[in-house]
């Protein structure tokens, strides 16, 4: 069975704001047809699609109404069969997105649900008696703020919703519900395709004796802006009965040729690089998890090295995900902006970077432009963090805006009409015909980036063999059976000097020189190293 996805790049597409193709000014399945040339032309070796599902929109499609049709405001089943086609024509994978912690409140399985405690979907939800005041039957919080639980008066009784109101978590623990998730990721594998990405992977199963969650730890509580991360959340989430799931869920998955897929694992620090591991261990679990680590503000060779080795050492046989961007994040351009004088330097520094991590990659549309978050007013919101947090949480729509096809066109060739997010200048200035035209662009960085690790057997196959030095430097070794490829990137806007023990040569894209015996690394500098040695380039820090 062929694992494609190992040390795939795959490029993930937001398709309200990838390219409208009707005028209404958000994007659809026929715009992404349109523009798959594009993203087949970085050389990346996948596309994953966030939700397309029948939805009522009030999380931007994170909410489903309806599993196994396309919502209209995207297209038909007609137009994804022809994305697919066109994408598998150009050499692509298709990846779809689901969400199957909870669905939409106006699901007909919770439609029927809230009815009565009698009905035949009456546990399919998680449902649950009120305090004996009246009150929530615990102390588990919503991601987006206040209590998870909702009062349903007709029941007499408390929904789960771990996300909005309008979010009712989906009770796992109920076969028959497990047995109709599995009938609709069937649904879309018999129609061709290559994976999904499952959203909150980890949020699948509750306990079921509902006991309170713990606090966090004093210094974590003292640095959140909002109540859910003042928590431990080790009752409503990251229950140990997930992992029977999801081998439920790779059984499956393995009935068809040359399939995966890849958990979104929300959580941080060692918790979430221990479930990494736990969910990706053997065969029979998930292909690969991501985590938020990488999709934070840390910026320093400690931590992307402690990410790596803390996944290697909880799954030695598991698989990793990397990403710096996505749809959920502030974009790292703007989010890692204070190690930098250039943006520029950042993103081409970035993509190096990311290039040369063992796993398999994820770049987020438009980061290969190097688009900085925009910045956005209240009244152009759209996003439910944002709109009850402001402006200490701004939420997502900064990193949401569409893509940018033509500078010269307004909305930056994205719609016809006004987009349902603002283009604004900074992103319009760093379009795809722009930087289609100078060599020394992001676009062609990632381009040619994307290339030379896809040529490179260490990059893509290879172990990682960390090197001891200072900060701002990280280093490693990429090794694979003949080839050792040593990586070395600069963290700062200082120029760096490291001596070379040994011959070497740089090989590939760069931003670093070799003078005496010594790499010079500028602000942000980066470089592969080659030489005669088989355990690679011998570094050391200069005084």
């Amino acid at each position: 069975m062929s694992e494609w996805w190992r040390g795939a790049t795959i490029y993930q597409i937001y398709p309200r704001s990838f390219q409208d193709s009707t005028g209404n000014g958000i994007g659809d399945l026929n715009g992404i047809t349109k523009r798959l040339d594009h993203v087949a032309a970085l050389g990346v070796d996948a596309i994953w699609l966030s939700p397309i599902f029948m939805s009522p929109m009030k999380d931007m499609g994170y909410d489903v109404s309806d599993y196994t049709d396309i919502d209209p405001l995207f297209g038909t089943l007609a137009d994804f069969d022809a994305l697919i086609a066109r994408a598998h024509e150009l050499g692509l994978k298709v990846i779809v997105d689901q969400v199957l912690s909870h669905t939409s409140d106006q699901h007909e399985w919770f439609k029927e649900s809230r009815t009565s405690r009698t009905n035949d979907k009456a546990d399919w939800y998680v449902w649950a008696e009120p305090s004996a005041d009246g009150t929530p039957p615990n102390n588990w919080p919503s991601v987006f703020g206040g209590a998870a639980w909702e009062w349903e008066p007709r029941r007499r009784q408390y929904y789960l919703h771990n996300f909005l109101i309008e979010q009712p978590d989906l009770n796992m623990h109920n076969a028959d519900v497990q047995d109709e998730i599995l009938k609709s990721m069937r649904f879309w594998l018999e129609r061709g395709v290559d994976g999904f990405r499952l959203d909150t992977v980890n949020y699948y199963f509750h306990d079921t004796e509902l006991r309170n969650n713990p606090p966090a730890p004093q210094h974590i509580i003292d640095e959140q802006v909002d109540t859910y991360g003042m928590q431990n959340h080790i009752y409503s989430k990251n229950r140990p009965e997930n992992i029977a799931f999801l081998k439920r869920m790779r059984a499956l998955t393995d009935e068809f040729d040359a399939r995966m897929m890849v958990g979104e694992v929300g959580d941080g620090g060692q918790t979430a690089i221990d479930i990494m591991g736990e969910y990706t261990r053997g065969d029979d679990r998930l292909h690969m998890c991501y985590s938020f680590e990488m999709l934070g503000p840390k910026f320093t060779a400690a931590h992307f090295r402690n990410t790596i080795e803390g996944f290697q050492k909880g799954a030695p046989d598991g698989w990793p995900s990397w990403s710096f961007s996505n749809h959920d994040v502030q974009r790292h351009v703007t989010r890692w902006s204070e190690f930098s004088e250039n943006p520029d330097d950042l993103a081409k520094q970035a993509a190096a970077m990311l290039m040369s991590f063992e796993g398999t990659i994820g770049i987020y549309q438009g980061e290969e432009l190097g688009l900085a978050e925009t910045e956005l007013e209240y009244s152009e919101l759209t996003d439910p963090p944002g709109l009850r947090f402001w402006p200490e949480n701004k939420g997502r729509d900064g990193c949401r805006t569409p893509m940018v096809w033509d500078a010269s066109e307004d909305g930056a060739g994205f719609s016809a009409s006004k987009p349902w997010l603002p283009v604004k200048e900074p992103q319009k200035m760093r379009s795809v015909n722009t930087q289609t035209q100078a060599n020394d662009s992001v676009l062609h960085a990632y381009r040619e980036t994307i290339a030379f690790r896809k040529m490179s057997d260490a990059l893509v196959k290879g172990s990682t063999e960390f090197i001891d030095l200072p900060e701002p430097l990280l280093a490693f070794h990429r090794v694979a059976e003949g080839q050792t490829l040593t990586c070395v990137f600069n963290l700062s806007k200082s120029s760096q000097t490291v001596s070379l023990g040994s011959e070497a040569k740089i090989s590939g894209p760069h931003n670093a020189s070799i003078s005496n015996g010594n790499l010079i690394l500028g602000p942000n500098g980066f470089a592969y190293l080659e030489s005669g040695e088989t355990a690679g380039v011998t570094l050391k820090k200069t005084a």
